[in-house]
């Protein structure tokens, strides 16, 4: 965990634990397999998740003093994300990266906030070997925003996700909510207060 939990994150982690978090046998979009799955958009596409996330999320930029304009990542992981936070915010506005540039009308890659020059952050829900936060911080740099932070909901902590975001991100900072040890542990415990 990136700090001390405040009472929004201590919420969030228990939905995170609860709404999102599966053991198993479970394959992964980067390769290999896993014995836990995590779907963030189970819990940042429910009503009182939605909330929360914008609301730990702005929480940890104003902590860091980040002087952001707009907040934005790769669809589809971080839209719910970059709409919790511009709502709850009230101020940032948000863009979502494609995965490709459309072929049709302007054939733009960055959807939204569009100012050339802007300070961003970059989002997304899980990030395993961080390829999709890694596309959303090349896309956006090339676009012509300055990144200010890089910030993901659960870091998996495998597979050099970390590492491959932090070189990609840099000099901007890489920072997570959650680690997917902290969701096991809070899913765990919430299983074993069930059982007991």
């Amino acid at each position: 965990m990136s700090a001390a939990l405040t009472p929004a994150s201590k919420e969030l982690l228990r939905l995170l634990a609860s709404k999102s978090f599966r053991l198993g046998q479970f394959k992964l979009a980067a390769g290999g397999t896993s014995d836990y799955y995590i779907d963030c958009r189970a819990t940042t596409l429910d009503a009182r998740g939605a909330q929360l996330t914008g609301q730990v999320f702005l929480d940890e930029i104003r902590s860091r003093g980040w002087q952001a304009e707009s907040i934005g990542g790769l669809t589809m992981g971080a839209d719910p994300i970059v709409v919790a936070v511009s709502v709850v915010s009230g101020t940032l506005n948000g863009f979502l990266v494609r995965k490709a540039e459309k072929q049709h009308g302007t054939g733009q890659r960055i959807e939204g906030f569009r100012e050339k020059g802007a300070r961003v952050v970059i989002v997304d829900d899980v990030c395993t070997t961080g390829g999709s936060t890694i596309q959303a911080i090349e896309a956006a740099r090339e676009y012509g925003f300055l990144v200010e932070g890089v910030m993901c909901l659960v870091e998996r902590e495998e597979a050099q996700g970390r590492g491959n975001v932090e070189k990609a991100a840099a000099p901007a900072p890489f920072i997570s909510i959650f680690s997917a040890n902290d969701v096991r542990a809070e899913h765990l415990k919430a299983q074993a207060a069930r059982q007991g």
